[in-house]
């Protein structure tokens, strides 16, 4: 049985959706790697108003995923949703560099989170339509491993550039606007889905009560959880100015992104074909409990050494989480339905990140930077307490 599975061909729009997640997140964690720094640095922020940037950002990109994926659904042009959102965020990476105050990077991450919200969940549902199901697991790890391959090469570009260009951060950042550009005219050339049934399912309001009936109690279950473990799940830019807070310099900072991206690359693919022969609670009860231990280690980290060895857990808990969560979810819904799922599950966890990096950002202000995470500890200990109560 499982030498079969290994003679199952991932699709090759599969492959074409994960060198755009490389080379958008390449794009995208080259800004976010140095983006705290330049915030408090440069524009003056202070840590609560880097985490409510940060939580509207993703907030935003999360709720706009339950619109999109209804539309696709009832539309059947996913590929057009796609490039619409990663074009949008290709026309928003110049004004990183060309910002002088704050609101300007908050208007262009809210931008660009509005592109990530319209194309993530109808990419997520494409997946899903051409990954043959005995697969489905090691598509969504290969799509998410990839993404994760252009999160380790953004930040190391960026350290790299800082370097040469003598700390200077606009310079750097506009360096972004190349493979953002290249993600657009990929989607164009590469990317297949199959023959769209326009119309064939009537549009539902994925906010709707008898739209929300028509899921199941597991796909709810997996809502619930998803929830909570992004409380516990605050945004990397705390992971960045706690490496500046322990001693790192401008130009090195940037390393704490490149060892968590290189651990999230490293086990995204391998933890999704495994998820395909085991139970998948047990590989997210292993991503939680190194959430755990990151959180506990950062809380407590006074060295550059120790904050890395932290990023390095917690890319390794993305890898036993991200793609699982994503996997649970196509397959606890009906086809029609997929799109809905993904933005239904995305529209939550949005309320939820806002919350968490607001909450983030609070603590590390008022009571310091250890209690942020020891906060995100004991909402992980939460998650990891429901996920040994949920059912297979």
């Amino acid at each position: 049985m499982f030498i079969k599975k290994t003679h199952v061909p991932i699709p090759r729009t599969v492959w074409t959706l994960g060198y755009v997640s490389l080379f958008m997140d390449l794009s995208s964690e080259l800004v976010h790697s140095i983006l705290p720094i330049f915030l408090v640095g440069a524009l003056g922020a202070n840590a609560l108003t880097v985490g409510m940037i940060e939580g509207v950002a993703v907030a935003t990109a999360q709720i706009i995923k339950i619109f999109s994926g209804a539309l696709s659904d009832f539309w059947g042009h996913r590929k057009r949703l796609i490039l619409l959102g990663y074009g949008l965020a290709a026309l928003t990476k110049p004004l990183f560099p060309l910002a002088g105050s704050v609101e300007t990077v908050f208007a262009a991450r809210f931008m660009d989170r509005i592109g990530k919200g319209i194309r993530g969940a109808p990419r997520d549902a494409l997946i899903a339509d051409v990954a043959p199901a005995n697969i489905r697991g090691a598509c969504f790890g290969l799509r998410q491993a990839m993404d994760t391959v252009g999160a380790f090469l953004g930040p190391l570009l960026a350290m790299l550039l800082l370097y040469l260009y003598d700390d200077d951060l606009k310079a750097v950042l506009w360096f972004a606007t190349l493979p953002a550009a290249l993600t657009v005219a990929l989607i164009i050339a590469g990317i297949e889905e199959p023959t769209p049934n326009a119309g064939q399912h009537r549009f539902r309001s994925p906010l709707r009560l008898d739209t929300l009936r028509l899921f199941s109690s597991p796909y709810w279950r997996v809502v619930a959880i998803g929830a909570i473990f992004t409380l516990a799940r605050f945004s990397e830019a705390f992971l960045v100015l706690r490496a500046q807070q322990a001693g790192l310099s401008i130009a090195i900072t940037p390393l704490v992104m490149v060892v968590m991206s290189l651990f999230y690359a490293l086990s995204a693919y391998p933890v999704g074909v495994l998820s395909d022969i085991v139970n998948k609670n047990h590989l997210l009860s292993i991503g939680l409990i190194l959430l755990i231990a990151a959180d506990l280690l950062l809380a407590g980290a006074d060295t550059p050494s120790a904050v890395l060895f932290g990023a390095g857990l917690w890319g390794l808990h993305m890898g036993f989480s991200e793609g699982i969560l994503a996997t649970l979810v196509a397959s606890t819904t009906p086809a029609e339905l997929k799109g809905s799922a993904f933005g239904l599950f995305n529209f939550v966890s949005g309320l939820f990140a806002l919350l968490a990096s607001v909450l983030a950002g609070w603590l590390w202000d008022f009571h310091g930077a250890s209690a942020t995470f020891y906060a995100g500890a004991g909402f992980a200990a939460l998650v990891l307490v429901m996920t040994a109560f949920s059912r297979k």
